[in-house]
């Protein structure tokens, strides 16, 4: 066993390696040391250490450091294991039971939402949105949460005419103006909500989830039955601060950090 001496030797080097992880390119040491504020003699150990041992590579013509490939496969390893889903379905299967209402974990896939797990209440409800189903992330509650903490650049990039908003029901928004609109009120209240825009008769409430860069990776939904004829304009505070908690205890296990309102 190491010494308590190593451990913080141990968080140095990884501190390094979220650097390193989080530039577009190679950086220098001395852009290391600095922004780590390190003495430039530990920098170079640590990041000879690292690349000794395959997490970092020099590149001496530059001399600049970048990740190694020991970084790539440890990356591939935790997305084998399905950590994202493997951490959610728990909460998730307490969420449905409590609630008594289905609910989902869902990605961003282009302009569309995936939903990766699903869990039943005690009594199952046949809805549309299943795994491997994907939807309009601009009609569903879970891409409009996501959405609403993307840069507007990307949520441009993902819409850029008329014809990408996709109509189901005949409610939802129909346009980019309608839909910034939208996504600046979800982004606010901290939850997105969806009435019949998908499926006539069923409503969702939906909050993100996001990674260590404040980047929203995943939302937690709330799906059930709501039937009215026109748009209702409710939020369900209720049903949403439970599903904001089970997405910010899905935030806190996989070592994410929500984004300011």
């Amino acid at each position: 066993m190491g010494s308590s001496s190593d451990v913080p030797a141990l968080r140095r080097g990884l501190s390094v390696l979220r650097l390193l992880a989080g530039r577009p390119g190679p950086v220098s040491a001395a852009s290391v040391a600095r922004e780590l504020n390190l003495p430039r003699s530990t920098t170079y150990h640590l990041l000879s250490e690292l690349t000794e041992a395959g997490f970092a590579t020099h590149f001496p013509e530059e001399k600049r450091y970048g990740l190694g490939v020991a970084s790539f496969e440890l990356g591939s390893a935790y997305l084998r294991h399905d950590p994202l889903e493997r951490l959610a379905r728990p909460l998730l299967r307490r969420l449905a039971d409590r609630m008594e209402k289905v609910a989902h974990l869902g990605v961003l896939h282009g302009a569309e939402a995936l939903y990766l797990v699903r869990e039943q209440p005690r009594q199952p409800q046949a809805i549309v949105s299943d795994v491997g189903v994907r939807l309009p992330a601009h009609l569903t509650a879970s891409g409009r949460a996501m959405l609403a903490h993307v840069p507007p650049a990307q949520v441009r990039a993902l819409f850029p005419s008329v014809a990408s908003f996709v109509d189901r029901t005949g409610r939802g928004p129909h346009n980019l103006p309608a839909l910034r609109r939208l996504l600046t009120v979800e982004r606010r209240q901290g939850w997105a909500v969806e009435d019949g825009f998908v499926t006539a008769g069923f409503a969702s409430v939906a909050a993100p989830v996001f990674d260590h860069g404040e980047r929203p990776i995943a939302a937690i939904t709330l799906t059930f039955r709501h039937v009215c004829d026109t748009p209702c304009g409710q939020a369900w505070p209720d049903l949403a601060k439970e599903v904001r908690k089970a997405a910010d205890e899905l935030t806190g296990r996989i070592g994410g950090h929500a984004a300011p309102v």
